[in-house]
């Protein structure tokens, strides 16, 4: 077999782990968000000030080593232990979240205060942490899949089941939906014609995109996974058709009721597929030399799915994107998101029990409640994370922190100190431009694959070049936004 075929089949044939192992990874990054706000608010507490001296190498060296190493260490040489990790940073954190609590000589009153204490916010920021995330963790996954260290069970499944890059596919359209001008009520002037023109504009980029893509894989050879969208199809093509048709069922009906959308159109396309000869087609006709359907037949069918997701997203967005100002308020919008993860898994259960397991291929039901229900996990998660430093920095009397939500402040200067903590902050700066770090992942990715023999590597050398390219990706973003360079397509 050449090094392409040996590459192909490396990602082929999958079956993926189970749906605790998914979550359990919804658990990590909080933990690492808590631990960069403690230290820093113990850094603050040792009399010092923010931002950190040499700020522009030590916010992104904090932010890389706090962040992101955990997130490459617990997807390779750490994946058999994930659990152990987490419970030992949650018991590092909780000891220094009770000492911090401890010192404050007025911590009794503490807990009814903050529940009454009012934040200040331009975003959301458990929803921009969660973008950044999903971004983060596909950027890490796209090239580590390729390396032996990283886990067969976490690629991409070939039929059925559910890996975790099959969660970051349905999640990166779920986090793309949360901030929709439709998510976040965006008022469009003129007629309804010329607003589905702009949407139809602006998903140019991702056109430009997938037409690369599939001409440098054509003319480099670079190794397909022909069952995952298709010959000519890519995940581009998926988002640019998604955002296009969602835009148009938006222009026409109220976004109010995205729910209501979302539940019609994966219930009647598992319908199609129960009732139809579409699954078999899908799933079994390898006659890909026919015509253009038959070639990409995973990435086309699979669009109907992925703009239910877009839908679930459109209304999660409605409802986090709410004005609240009080904690207590924030507080029980976390739990009824938990609460609706949890209504959605158990329907998961019920669908996996006498329907059929989750199919990324399909983008059936199961697949879409799957990736609405860990999406709500793993951001809700992040909300409590963010919750948990809101009270440390009420506790500690330090109130700045990076991509946080920080409380009223009387001092004029408030606002002018979280712009300065922020303009150092990696989230802010993958925030900023998070198009051009996805299409920067893509591009190292390939780069990455056509110096390195990943197949032959060895552990330690799969994790260093997994740094690596990971530093770079984040080095280059935390440039642009420290310049206050904005970089947008249209």
């Amino acid at each position: 077999m050449s090094q392409r075929e040996l590459k192909e089949a490396f990602v082929s044939n999958l079956n993926g782990t189970s749906l605790q192992e998914v979550a359990l990874g919804s658990f990590l990054s909080p933990v690492c968000l808590i631990h960069r706000g403690l230290i820093l608010i113990l850094y603050q507490q040792a009399k010092g000030a923010l931002p950190l001296p040499l700020p522009l190498i030590s916010h992104l060296l904090l932010d890389f080593s706090v962040l992101i190493l955990p997130l490459v260490l617990s997807c390779t040489i750490l994946s058999s232990v994930l659990h152990q990790v987490i419970i030992s940073l949650t018991l590092v954190s909780a000891l220094v979240f009770c000492y911090i609590y401890r010192k404050n000589r007025h911590a009794q009153n503490t807990v009814s205060s903050f529940l009454q204490s009012h934040v200040q916010y331009n975003q959301v920021p458990f929803v921009t942490i969660f973008r950044v995330l999903v971004n983060v963790k596909t950027a890490i996954s796209i090239l580590a899949v390729d390396f032996s260290v990283f886990p067969r069970r976490y690629a991409k499944t070939e039929t059925y089941g559910t890996g975790v890059m099959d969660f970051g596919v349905g999640a990166y359209i779920f986090a793309n939906a949360l901030v929709c001008p439709e998510a976040r009520g965006k008022n469009f002037s003129g007629s309804r014609m010329n607003q589905m023109k702009k949407q139809l504009l602006s998903v140019w980029p991702l056109v430009v995109l997938g037409m690369g893509r599939l001409v440098s894989l054509k003319m480099t050879g670079y190794q397909e996974h022909v069952t995952e969208y298709g010959v000519h199809w890519n995940f581009f093509f998926t988002l640019a058709i998604v955002r296009v048709v969602t835009s148009l069922i938006l222009a026409v009906l109220p976004a109010s009721q995205s729910w209501l959308y979302a539940l019609l159109i994966s219930g009647f396309y598992q319908f199609a597929l129960e009732t139809s000869e579409l699954k078999a087609f899908i799933l079994h006709n390898n006659d890909r030399e026919k015509d253009f359907l038959h070639a990409n037949k995973e990435g086309i069918f699979s669009v109907v799915g992925y703009v239910a997701i877009y839908m679930a997203g459109v209304q999660a967005g409605l409802f986090v994107m709410q004005p609240r100002s009080q904690v207590r308020q924030w507080l029980k919008a976390l739990f009824n998101l938990l609460l609706a993860c949890f209504v959605l898994f158990a329907a998961l259960w019920t669908c996996q029990t006498f329907i059929e397991p989750v199919s990324r291929c399909l983008a059936n039901l199961p697949f879409c409640i799957w990736s609405v229900a860990q999406s709500l996990l793993f951001m809700s998660c992040i909300g409590i994370a963010d919750m948990v430093l809101l009270f440390s920095k009420k506790t500690s009397g330090y109130h700045f922190g990076p991509s946080s939500w920080n409380l009223c402040k009387k001092q004029s200067d408030s606002e002018k100190k979280t712009r300065e903590i922020d303009g150092l902050c990696l989230v802010q700066a993958v925030s900023r431009n998070q198009l051009l770090f996805f299409m920067l992942a893509n591009v190292m990715t390939g780069l990455t694959n056509s110096i390195v023999d990943t197949l032959s590597s060895s552990d330690l050398i799969s994790v260093c070049v997994l740094l690596l390219y990971m530093f770079m990706n984040c080095f280059i973003i935390y440039l642009l936004h420290v310049c206050g360079i904005t970089i947008k397509f249209w």
